[in-house]
């Protein structure tokens, strides 16, 4: 075995980071959450929701700033690249969202939506948001919710009639969380409860999220279906890794039963799937405890998403100033190529002929261990 192998053989055996308890229904995660010091867009305190939030940190430092975006303390300042997850744990930023649209999708939901939250107090290595905001990431919240909510529901009103496809047979969706955490952002303050609230009413629509954090607040939202709620899910030994300050992968799957009883839709998001050496092994446990974990209701509306792991040159450069061990199994020159994403950015991917392959591998082992189990879309 080469030594590259052997080393990352070594990283999928342990972990930098401890990743602590779960929060309790009304309580964050200190370990997640400890925040001293917020940043607050003056526009943002003509809105309830920032004096919410406010009360939620009494203690905290107040900074006021003219822009949510340009915080020279903390977005482009690469000094705070050692402090990664310090920033993370104790920043958060209050702005108003100045630009409201949905974009086409046609993956994980027909459309995305404006953004309640831009940012993560979670750390997982492989994320494409630090990449645009630079460097610091912490949350930040948008508190204009009210304004997000009558445009989502004017442009559900404009829609023509649903043809069934992979994002839905019935409903319009709309990932609400594409650049944030729903579940962890819901500790902050009520803009995911609302989103579900809304959408629990818009006749054609319907919500979507992926989250790696359970939390149990978020079952007594009442979405009535119409909230369709995609756990992350990979193997624990490479989670420990790169999923940094997440929910242990065995709690997000004992947690999806709570979750299609309280109205919920579930689904797989198994993503992103990084090839290591026995990776096909460790799925076929990980789709294993999936299958012997869950009660027929759960198994019966389960579906899933496959999304095989998408990096960056850049990505890789920031990681090897905090989490180094991540890139031995993210940065795989020896099985990677170059390639432009959807957003018109540089990337690296599996190589084309070698994907197809792993792709179709991914397929053969859901059918073996989760038939009932529909893939959505694999790529």
């Amino acid at each position: 075995m080469s030594v590259a192998r052997c080393r990352r053989k070594e990283v999928l055996q342990g972990s930098l980071f401890d990743e602590g308890p779960g929060g309790t229904p009304g309580e964050i995660p200190r370990h997640l959450l400890d925040v001293d010091r917020i940043y607050v867009q003056r526009a943002a305190l003509e809105y309830p929701r920032a004096h919410q939030i406010l009360q939620r940190f009494p203690s905290a430092e107040r900074v006021e700033v003219d822009s949510h975006w340009r915080i020279s303390e903390l977005h482009g300042n690469q000094d705070l690249v050692p402090s990664w997850n310090k920033v993370k744990r104790t920043s958060l930023v209050l702005g108003v969202k100045s630009s409201l649209s949905c974009r086409p999708n046609g993956r994980s939901a027909d459309y995305i939506a404006p953004s309640h939250s831009n940012g993560c107090a979670m750390s997982c290595a492989y994320c494409y948001v630090p990449r645009r905001k630079g460097f610091a990431n912490p949350i930040t919240v948008f508190v204009n919710i009210e304004e997000e909510i009558r445009y989502l529901q004017r442009f559900c009103a404009k829609l023509p009639a649903k043809e069934p496809n992979q994002c839905d047979p019935r409903y319009w969706t709309f990932d609400i969380g594409e650049s944030s955490d729903c579940a962890l952002d819901a500790m902050i303050s009520d803009n995911v409860r609302d989103l579900v609230e809304a959408f629990r009413y818009i006749p054609n629509g319907k919500a979507t999220f992926a989250t790696k954090f359970v939390n149990r607040d978020l079952l007594g939202h009442d979405p009535q279906g119409k909230t369709r709620l995609r756990f992350s899910l990979m193997p624990q030994a490479v989670a420990k890794v790169v999923d940094v300050r997440t929910s242990k992968i065995s709690d997000r799957i004992a947690a999806i039963d709570e979750f299609v009883e309280a109205g919920y839709e579930v689904h797989l998001n198994l993503s992103p799937v990084i090839v290591a050496d026995g990776w096909q092994d460790h799925y076929r446990d990980l789709l294993r405890e999936v299958d012997q974990t869950l009660n027929p209701r759960s198994k019966e509306q389960l579906k899933a998403e496959v999304i095989f792991l998408t990096h960056s040159e850049g990505a890789h450069e920031l990681n090897l100033r905090w989490h180094p061990k991540a890139e031995e199994l993210l940065w795989r020159p020896d099985l990677q190529e170059a390639k432009v994403n959807l957003n018109g950015g540089d990337a690296v991917r599996y190589r084309r002929g070698l994907k197809g392959r792993l792709v179709d591998e991914f397929r053969q082992l859901m059918a073996e261990e989760l038939p009932y189990c529909e893939i959505r879309y694999a790529f």
